[in-house]
């Protein structure tokens, strides 16, 4: 079990919108990497496709963005009270499905940070092979 705060200490979202389980590393402000696990009774599955349940790219894109936020919201003191929001996303690219019974691990890399803004990017891997990928740019808002 790891001993980070967990992501519900840190962030805003719930479920069914929640999608980090555990953090397997961190690096506050810098560098975040987190386990979620894919379920047959997600939200999604249902529709995204009926009879082949895939997790849709945005939502990989989504879980990247959440751990930029995990990892820029457990810096230092300046962040509190805080919420980075999504303000771009650049050079997305999807390289493998995602379904029900997998277990991704998304990672997280600040690659720019200031008192306002910020932009990073991430990677969604399922045993090791990168399903996403993509750069994200966040704004920094009062909660």
């Amino acid at each position: 079990m790891s001993t980070f705060p967990t992501p519900e200490d840190v962030l805003p979202h719930r479920a069914p919108f929640l999608f980090i389980d555990e953090i397997l590393d961190l690096r506050p402000a810098e560098y975040g990497k987190a386990r979620w696990t894919i379920t047959e009774d997600m939200f999604w599955t249902p529709g995204h496709f009926p009879g082949r349940p895939t997790l849709p790219g945005v939502l990989m894109c989504e879980a990247i963005a959440q751990m930029g936020a995990y990892t820029v919201l457990t810096a230092a003191d300046m962040y509190e009270g805080k919420l980075p929001l999504f303000g771009g996303l650049d050079n997305a690219r999807f390289r493998r499905q995602v379904v029900p019974g997998d277990t991704v691990e998304i990672e997280a890399e600040i690659t720019r940070l200031s008192a306002r803004a910020g932009k990073g990017t991430g990677r969604v891997t399922v045993e090791g092979e990168v399903a996403c990928s993509a750069d994200v740019m966040f704004v920094v808002v009062d909660a």
